[in-house]
């Protein structure tokens, strides 16, 4: 049976850039980030400790456009205090709305 989401791809147009921002700015750790031949490399983040990793892919190899694939959300137990943290790292934060 399924237990769990692996992993979410999403494409890229900078593997490096996108890299430094999920693990600097959002504090993600690196699960993988390895060479797999002729320029392309296997990258995976996550929020430590969570099972399933965000995939950041090239798009520009795999004919994507940046952006493509999953449509993330996060779960957080603080809202406000993580978008403080996040804008004080140098993240763009829309204000947080409040919804029933």
């Amino acid at each position: 049976m399924i237990t769990h989401v692996a992993s979410a791809v999403i494409y890229v147009a900078d593997q490096d850039e996108t890299l430094a921002f999920y693990r600097d700015i959002l504090g993600f750790e690196v699960v993988s980030d390895a060479d797999m031949g002729n320029g392309a490399r296997w990258v995976e983040v996550r929020p430590a400790g969570a099972q399933t990793t965000i995939v950041l892919s090239p798009a520009d190899i795999f004919g994507r456009s940046s952006g493509d694939g999953a449509f993330l959300t996060f779960a957080s137990d603080d809202v406000d205090e993580t978008a403080q943290q996040l804008c004080a790292r140098g993240a763009t934060v829309s204000d947080v709305v409040r919804e029933p």
